[in-house]
């Protein structure tokens, strides 16, 4: 069980990379570069909608790319390109070449994200008695990714806001970081390239991935996506637009990484237990008033507690719909399973961040925007409560 471990914990940096600096920094970066250049709420999401476009696009080419490279060199060579797009980030001020960057970035998020999915379960597969904590590792390495930006992100743009685009520092730190993190992929992705693909066992041919058969689990996290990515989007700005010191912020958006490392052994049972959407509707509502505390109140207990709660819940989410593919599925099938449920989950991402921008431009501000991502996820919770188990 020790090398499991090591390699558990060498996969999650995958979620690290893809979703906890690719996809989340940003939250950081965007008050300094909505004030720098001139930005309104309605563009400033629009950078991650472009992302959310391109971890779209990525998810619908990874079946095939799986198919031909596998999901190791999909793993590795995916967190390689992701690290030399937030690099490239920082050599532009212009919206158009950062939008193309950001979808660039998505893209590759969306090749790691999967490919490391698919070996946390696989890896799962093996120790079943530890298998919900096992993809809870996997997901919540996107804390350590959210912890290491709190840490290096605000503390660059404190040092350097007097020079001309200081800003842009943060992206090629970050990039520097996503580079080590996919160094160390190298390594569980050689382990797991080396291991048997799981085969189809005799009576299982007509267990394959049907979407009809998962609507109501899908609709629930399409849902999830158009709601969560307004609160990882806007949070940090309403928090800025509130008076909060750069302290503050490390302090709220580092205790929500450590949260979501911590998500996987909290919830590792719920997943355990439930083969139908019962654990997706039940996450998904506790994320929807998570969201809603900062539109309701100023006072920063109630603001902390928001960012713990969003943290220990967001990315058990996403764990959630692949125990749901592991739970009802033969391992053979759990490539589409999991393609599927991430190819909806980008597409309620592509609407959330524009549709919470516009929003935020209008009366009421970012709090009314924050209304809305938590209405998507209330909604995607009643959804989800209708998924029926298959087995």
């Amino acid at each position: 069980m020790r090398q499991t471990w090591v390699l558990a914990l060498a996969l999650s940096l995958g979620a690290a990379v893809s979703l906890g600096i690719t996809r989340f920094a940003y939250g950081l970066l965007l008050p300094a570069m909505r004030t720098d250049l001139g930005w309104s709420y309605t563009l400033a999401g629009a950078m991650n909608t472009a992302n959310a476009l391109g971890y779209f696009l990525g998810a619908l080419a990874t079946p095939w790319l799986m198919r031909r490279l596998g999901p190791s060199t999909l793993l590795w060579g995916g967190a390689l390109l992701a690290s030399a797009f937030m690099g490239l980030s920082g050599f532009f001020i212009d919206a158009s070449p950062l939008l193309l960057q950001r979808l660039l970035a998505g893209v590759a998020s969306a090749l790691v994200f999967i490919a490391g999915g698919l070996l946390a379960a696989r890896l799962g597969a093996r120790h079943p008695q530890h298998s919900g904590l096992l993809l809870g590792m996997y997901y919540g390495g996107t804390g350590l990714g959210i912890v290491l930006s709190a840490l290096l992100v605000p503390w660059l743009l404190e040092a350097t806001q007097t020079q001309a685009h200081g800003w842009r520092w943060a992206w090629w730190v970050l990039a520097l970081a996503c580079a080590a993190a996919s160094a160390v992929l190298v390594w569980p992705a050689r382990v797991m390239a080396r291991w048997e693909a799981p085969a189809a066992v005799p009576g299982a041919a007509a267990l394959t991935f049907r979407w009809r058969q998962f609507a109501f689990g899908l609709a629930g996290y399409t849902l999830f996506g158009v709601g969560y990515i307004g609160y990882m989007t806007f949070v940090v700005a309403l928090l800025r637009a509130q008076g909060s010191s750069a302290l503050a912020v490390t302090v709220f958006y580092a205790l929500l990484g450590l949260a979501v490392v911590a998500s996987g052994r909290i919830w590792a049972g719920l997943l355990d237990r439930h083969k139908n959407g019962r654990a997706l509707a039940m996450l998904n509502a506790l994320l929807g008033v998570a969201t809603v505390l900062p539109a309701l109140t100023h006072w920063w207990p109630m603001v902390l507690t928001s960012g713990l709660l969003f943290g220990a819940v967001f990315l058990s989410v996403v764990a959630s719909t692949t125990a749901l593919v592991r739970h009802n599925l033969p391992p053979a099938a759990w490539a589409a399973g999991i393609s599927a449920f991430t190819t909806v989950f980008a597409a309620g991402q592509i609407v959330g961040p524009t549709v919470v921008g516009w929003i935020a431009d209008g009366p009421g501000g970012l709090a009314r925007g924050l209304v809305f991502s938590a209405v998507a996820l209330w909604l995607g919770a009643a959804l989800a409560t209708r998924q029926k188990a298959l087995v």
